[in-house]
């Protein structure tokens, strides 16, 4: 046995670094992105359910773009998504910690864990207040001692719109997202949510799975096929 190593003192801004850097490489990537989200009856039963597929790609001058393949097919009977919703499947869930994001964040280490035979700080991050209009994450990052990578986020996005009136509540479930490595760095593969949530009409199971899948480098002499 050996002792556990202290995390060092800027260890937060060691990971915003670590996650600019990742940020860059992540940007120079095409990939797909595949959203299933079910809802379901007070008996467990399925209800319903949102599906689309996106491709991240580049255009013929090199400019970064997405792509819907075919429609998005939605047949949810218990709940809908909303600009929020569609948001968080962009900003928050496939989380960036940078260091444009550090003003917004206190952090605080939680200790030491294994994640998939990787060494990782426990580093928990919460919002210092949030603004009219914004979404953040609050939760956990695992980050790998080795070079400050976060290889795993939990959390929520936030803040959950609260209301009197049930047709303006607006709540947001927990989630973990799994990154792996390409090359040298870690990209999101795969976000899972399986939550209830406690709306003023009764409590509302879901279940939420995105995969990032087909990750490949853009070189400049690439052809895109529309």
């Amino acid at each position: 046995m050996a002792l556990a190593a202290d995390p060092p003192a800027n260890l937060a801004r060691r990971v915003a670094k670590r996650e600019a850097e990742t940020e860059a490489m992540r940007a120079n990537y095409m990939y797909r992105q595949t959203v299933v989200l079910e809802d379901f009856d007070q008996r467990g039963l399925q209800g319903g359910e949102y599906r689309e597929v996106r491709d991240v790609i580049f255009s013929p001058a090199g400019d970064r773009t997405e792509k819907m393949i075919g429609k998005a097919s939605d047949t949810l009977k218990h709940i809908k998504l909303t600009d929020e919703d569609f948001r968080d499947l962009r900003e928050v869930q496939p989380f960036l910690f940078t260091p444009d994001e550090l003003w917004a964040y206190e952090t605080k280490y939680r200790g030491e864990e294994t994640i998939d035979d990787v060494p990782c700080w426990v580093l928990g991050v919460r919002p210092r207040q949030i603004l009219d209009g914004q979404r953040l994450f609050d939760g956990i990052f695992w980050v790998d001692q080795r070079d400050f990578s976060i290889v795993r986020s939990a959390g929520q996005a936030v803040p959950q719109i609260l209301s009197t009136k049930a047709e303006k509540e607006n709540l947001f479930p927990h989630f973990t997202t799994v990154r792996a490595k390409v090359g040298d760095y870690w990209f999101p593969i795969h976000t899972h949510a399986n939550d209830t949530l406690p709306f003023m009409s009764g409590p509302q199971r879901i279940k939420l799975t995105v995969r990032y899948t087909d990750y490949k480098k853009f070189e400049a002499e690439s052809k895109i096929v529309p």
